[in-house]
């Protein structure tokens, strides 16, 4: 089908305001669904992403952000065999790959060389990518899954990116048959809910942070088991050596030095935050401790699938606020002075995405 024309938010500059835009979607082929958007979650990648401020990749305006996407499917391609009119689906961060690679074909279609993400690239087609701030979306059924029944679409929205960021790189240590000691460094997005996943896999689970103001939200709201306070140098002397994995959710630049000496020999520390400038460590701190850094990016469909069913089957509960578009400018503003507890989601289907 050709012409449809989805109402969206936009920015059209490094400025990073958005205000109304409209746009074609692609045409869609035998294997796509049509969704009318339902909610939208707001990432701090968006937020970059829309300032340019990403090394990684060049910024193409106008660009209509989101990749945390619940929506309705309300029309189904001759050959998608699993999903059907009606069905509540997500979409996170990438929406294509070749499907042919060893990658594609080892669920780690993340990392093939031609993934097409959901917003600010192309597909092959050359029509550009645009997310979820928008009425509608065109996508692959092999990049979509179905969001359980008893699970709340606004809740659901998170788990696609920030809950599968956080999932992906920690299930390495499920069913590890011992208590892990693990560090979640950063309590934003992608921090609480690490916090959350690390806890129902049963870990031992320190919060580390900069703002001794987290320390209630950690240890009461999200049951975290203990708390430290990165400029506090004797809590930080203390818990040398104490940790077996570091999941480091920190989207701004860090020293890793100090974080890197709280791990126990043989140690990880999970990047997961993608900081705008290069990140530094001395080599001896790593082959003293036979330390390791790992980074990890969003997670696999298969990934998505066993975070939802995981959610569902723990009764887990992320921490939102549910917001229309017109508030979208502020939620980033507020975003960027860390005033969220702990994700923004946006109500699309609820909100007038033609206001001016």
């Amino acid at each position: 089908m050709v012409g449809i024309i989805a109402n969206a938010w936009a920015a059209r500059d490094s400025s990073g305001h958005l205000s109304p835009y409209s746009f074609h979607l692609r045409e869609t082929g035998p294997d796509d669904m049509v969704l009318r958007v339902l909610y939208c979650g707001v990432d701090h990648t968006d937020l970059h992403q829309l300032k340019g401020e990403l090394a990684s990749s060049n910024t193409n305006y106008p660009l209509v952000p989101g990749h945390e996407v619940v929506g309705e499917v309300v029309q189904v391609g001759s050959e998608v065999k699993n999903f059907k009119v009606g069905d509540t689906v997500g979409v996170g961060g990438i929406v294509g790959s070749c499907g042919e690679c060893i990658l594609c074909n080892s669920n780690l279609e993340q990392y093939c060389n031609n993934r097409i993400m959901t917003y600010n690239h192309f597909y092959k087609d050359g029509t550009p990518t645009q997310g979820g701030f928008s009425s509608a979306m065109v996508v692959h059924q092999s990049f979509a899954v179905k969001i359980p029944d008893n699970l709340a679409p606004e809740q659901a929205a998170p788990l696609l990116c920030a809950g599968v960021t956080a999932y992906s790189p920690l299930k390495q240590f499920m069913d590890s048959g011992k208590v892990l000691r693990g560090g979640i460094l950063g309590l934003g997005g992608v921090g609480h809910l690490g916090v959350i996943i690390a806890k129902a896999m049963g870990h031992h689970v320190t919060v580390i942070s900069s703002s001794d103001k987290k320390r209630e939200e950690a240890m009461e709201h999200l049951n975290a088991d203990a708390f430290l306070l990165s400029s506090n140098e004797a809590e930080m002397k203390q818990a040398i050596n104490s940790l077996d994995y570091i999941l480091d959710t920190v989207p701004a630049f860090h020293p890793l030095e100090l974080y890197l000496s709280l791990l126990k020999t043989e140690g990880k520390l999970l990047l997961v935050g993608a900081a705008p400038k290069p990140l530094q460590f001395v080599a001896s701190d790593m082959i003293l401790g036979k330390k390791a850094i790992m980074g990890s990016y969003i997670g696999s469909m298969k990934d998505m699938e066993e975070l939802l069913n995981f959610w569902v089957e723990n009764g887990l509960t992320s921490m939102i606020e549910v917001v229309k578009m017109d508030y979208v400018n502020k939620a980033f503003e507020r975003m960027e002075r860390n005033d969220v507890r702990y994700r923004f989601v946006l109500d699309i289907a609820g909100s007038n995405l033609e206001l001016k």
